[in-house]
């Protein structure tokens, strides 16, 4: 027989942990794309609170669960849904500017999930170091593929592609850890194995 008491601030398994979780999948995927939307154009790649949604499932559904998600927006964008910055959509638009930025967030959304402890918990060094560590995977891979997409120098791709945002991006992630570790701390996070 299972335990069914909750551990540390995991909830209990019970037979509908697994739709719960498939439930805040597709939620979370909804909201990477609005956070698409919410943008500030300030050139070739947008600011937009679509990285905020990214870390914040990462942290609240853990790494399978947020690569999913990640992967779930990906898929409604490739097959015709307007849901990438602007409205835009298609494989013509991932594999434009920003695509090495979209390929990358499954990295971002995987490395914002290791934060979770085995008990559920969220503590705010891991949190901090997995986001830190999870913005650098997107900045890798969207400077490179800017890089060979523009045909532009590693100097210029950086200075595109990555300086302007760093201090939003830490931001997101503050915040985004903030917003999680209060969910997790009220138990409004979907049940974890």
């Amino acid at each position: 027989m299972t335990d069914s008491t909750p551990r540390g601030n995991a909830l209990p398994q019970s037979p509908l942990t697994d739709l719960h979780l498939l439930v805040w999948t597709a939620l979370m995927a909804a909201l990477i794309g609005a956070g698409a939307y919410l943008i500030m154009p300030i050139g070739p790649v947008p600011v937009s609170m679509q990285p905020f949604f990214i870390f914040l499932a990462g942290y609240l559904l853990g790494p399978r669960h947020a690569v999913l998600a990640m992967g779930l927006y990906l898929l409604a964008g490739v097959i015709g849904l307007p849901v990438f910055a602007g409205g835009k959509s298609g494989l013509g638009y991932l594999l434009g500017p920003t695509g090495g930025y979209l390929i990358g967030f499954l990295g971002t959304a995987l490395v914002c999930g290791l934060a979770r402890t085995r008990e559920g918990g969220l503590p705010w060094l891991r949190g901090t170091l997995a986001g830190l560590a999870a913005v650098g995977v997107a900045y890798l891979t969207g400077a490179v593929w800017l890089k060979f997409v523009l045909d532009l120098t590693w100097t210029k791709a950086v200075a595109l592609g990555v300086l302007p945002f760093i201090p939003w991006d830490i931001l997101k992630v503050v915040v985004a850890l903030a917003c999680a570790r209060h969910m997790v701390r009220l138990r409004l996070t979907p049940g974890r194995r």
